[in-house]
């Protein structure tokens, strides 16, 4: 079992969801409640990893992160490394491609919080950060932990982007799904089995703490 992969997919998959829960949650806040016509088009762009081709995704990521573009170049300039073939480009390309599975969990469980509750907390004088720090994240927690949940399992699970933007590094960019995907090619079933059990028990792990959590949650907290 190649445990450096194992070690990185989840290093990467720990650090992208962080981020995504950062950035993640004003952008869903934002679409929840927004009365903006045009936020369709916003919803448009998060969703759209859900539809490109890894490989496209990768492609304009690549491009987009190369030594000469304005974001590689100012990269290049502040580290005096590259974002291509980095851990640090893989995880930027890793947020970009798992943001629909935080952004929108996370967007409908706003969305279903009574609006009620949250005028009453304006009308008690409650600032914006309060009401959602007080009513809408603790109502909102099952979405919250559903768009982490699948944000880790879908990173850990990543192909196409990562190949695309990271390369084959070991210890360096090499994934555990890569990892598999070269175990195959050089007829190490055996090693390949090992490693796509362990993964498989990840990925069913998460899915049922997930429901668990849901089921628990709403347990305590039945709606009426």
């Amino acid at each position: 079992m190649d445990w450096e992969a194992i070690w990185l997919s989840l290093r990467l998959a720990v650090s992208t969801t962080a981020i995504l829960l950062v950035i993640g949650t004003p952008v869903a806040y934002w679409l929840a409640f927004s009365p903006r016509r045009w936020k369709f088009l916003v919803e448009a762009v998060v969703a759209l990893p859900l539809v490109l081709p890894p490989t496209v995704l990768g492609f304009y990521v690549l491009l987009a992160m190369g030594p000469r573009s304005p974001i590689g170049a100012l990269y290049g300039k502040l580290t005096g490394g590259m974002l291509p073939f980095s851990f640090q480009g893989l995880l930027l390309a890793s947020v970009l491609y798992s943001m629909p599975f935080t952004v929108q969990p996370l967007a409908a469980a706003f969305a279903a919080v009574d609006r009620k509750l949250v005028e009453a907390s304006y009308c008690l004088g409650v600032s914006r950060l309060a009401t959602f720090r007080r009513v809408v994240a603790p109502l909102a927690l099952p979405g919250i932990a559903a768009g982490a949940i699948l944000s880790f399992a879908h990173t850990m699970g990543e192909f196409g982007v990562v190949l695309m933007v990271g390369g084959n590094i070991a210890g360096v960019t090499r994934t555990v799904s890569i990892s598999i995907y070269d175990q195959v090619q050089a007829l190490h079933y055996a090693a390949a089995w090992e490693t796509s059990l362990f993964l498989l028990a990840i990925s069913f792990g998460v899915l049922a703490v997930t429901y668990g959590l849901q089921r628990r949650f709403w347990t305590i907290w039945p709606m009426t």
